[in-house]
């Protein structure tokens, strides 16, 4: 038998178990999984001492292209994306021109196609101009769903009342996504956001985070809507979303579960400034308690670069994000090596959970049919996070000086090899990301 090209030797990690397994793909697709000892191919990969891992999704990146490249690209985005092991990703709407039309849509996926070196999907922005078009934008090729803010964005990207909320809910039928953070409690509490970034959680404190994602909560099941609750910070909340299982799904991101306040703001200033931000030990704690107990179905980056320049503001003119979709898999790979979770889970999380949340067709599992979408892994490999390392456009990262254990070392998206040893191989080749609900 013969494939385009065969994986040997490695150790892999699937719904199955782990085991060791070869790999064979064809024509982009999975064709044979198991001891493929009479197998040839056109290319190998020997994966011997490493862990294969189904190709890592990042469902929350914001990319900045068009309006804002002096931040980010969708080339340079998604060259991070590579090089931290992850084989798609979903971009949000917060970009100029805001992510609002089919031609804003269809202009994004003419740029994915020319630049990106992953697979990629974007979300669409959620509008009072644009509600009435919902039910028609989400079925749009490219469309990983809707975005909805809650909370202090970009331009018109505000839907604070819950009289619109349901209307947004109310049109359409894909999940959509949720930045919950109550602004009326906001900007009654903007006064506290002086003098420095430790004040920043202070400002958006607690209450802000549980006030908003309750309310969501309870409108969406009694729209019925499948929501996604974004970057979830506080253990009130995960309290919350435990009892919604049934319309509600939970993202957490690397940053949240490793770092805490008020240290990281004091050691590292604007930089470990975020929406919602990074708060306390016992919040940390929590977060960790309910991703061991299954309440967290997906890890996200909200990878949201700005330059050094703009972080350097006095807070809080200083922006609120950080990247990181290069550092996700290197942090929750040290995570699992220090005993915080185990592969398989850390699998489900960054692959088959959001395959299973946004209804990805053909990725997230290594499985006979789907894209041949892997992530290779030294699972030993202490390696430190360096600057001169990053792809990002905005050159930096809050871990820089991290030393972890576990590091991505080969991207394979559909059968292509894009990323060996923390190179970039031949061009860029991504493609929209499919969806099951709009073939």
């Amino acid at each position: 038998m013969r494939a385009d090209l065969l994986i040997k030797n490695g150790t892999v990690v699937s719904a199955r178990g782990i085991e060791q397994a070869d790999i064979a793909i064809e024509n982009e697709k999975i064709v044979a999984i198991g001891s493929l000892s009479n197998w040839s191919a056109s290319e190998e990969v020997d994966a011997s001492g490493l862990h294969v891992f189904p190709g890592v999704i990042d469902s929350q990146v914001h990319f900045r292209e068009p309006g804002l490249e002096h931040k980010e690209d969708l080339a340079t985005g998604t060259a991070a994306a590579a090089m931290g092991g992850v084989t798609a990703i979903f971009e949000m709407p917060n970009t100029k021109p805001l992510t609002l039309t089919a031609q804003d849509m269809a202009d994004k996926v003419r740029r994915g196609r020319e630049k990106a070196w992953t697979d990629f999907a974007f979300f669409i922005g959620a509008a009072a101009e644009n509600v009435p078009n919902l039910p028609s934008l989400e079925r749009q090729e490219g469309v990983a769903g809707v975005k909805l803010f809650m909370g202090s964005s970009t331009g018109s990207l505000l839907v604070d009342r819950d009289e619109d909320i349901r209307k947004v809910l109310e049109n359409g039928v894909r999940r959509v996504a949720i930045h919950a953070e109550d602004e009326p409690r906001l900007l009654a509490r903007q006064h506290l956001a002086v003098d420095t970034p430790v004040n920043h959680p202070v400002w958006r404190d607690v209450e802000c985070a549980r006030l908003a994602t309750e309310r969501v909560l309870r409108i969406a099941r009694e729209t019925g809507r499948r929501i996604h609750v974004l970057h979830i910070t506080t253990k009130e909340e995960m309290a919350l979303l435990a009892k919604y299982k049934d319309v509600a799904t939970v993202e957490v991101t690397p940053q949240h579960l490793t770092l805490q306040a008020p240290d990281c703001y004091e050691e590292l200033g604007s930089y470990a400034q975020m929406n919602p931000p990074i708060r306390e030990e016992t919040h940390r704690l929590g977060l960790w308690e309910a991703l061991q107990k299954g309440v967290v179905d997906v890890i996200g980056s909200d990878h949201a670069p700005h330059t050094k320049e703009e972080k350097a503001k006095p807070y809080p003119q200083s922006p609120s994000g950080m990247p990181g979709v290069q550092t996700l898999f290197p942090l929750m790979l040290d995570h699992c090596n220090n005993g915080k979770l185990s592969l398989q889970h850390l699998m489900d999380l960054t692959s088959a959970g959001p395959a299973r949340v946004y209804g990805i067709a053909g990725k997230g599992r290594l499985s006979l049919g789907f894209d041949g979408d892997i992530t290779l892994v030294d699972l030993k490999r202490k390696q430190k996070i360096e600057e001169s390392w990053l792809a990002s456009k905005c050159g930096w990262s809050p871990f820089t000086g991290k030393t972890v254990t576990g590091w991505p070392v080969g991207t394979i998206i559909r059968g292509r090899q894009v990323m060996r040893d923390g190179q970039l191989l031949g061009s860029s080749a991504g493609q929209p990301v499919r969806f099951q609900e709009t073939l």
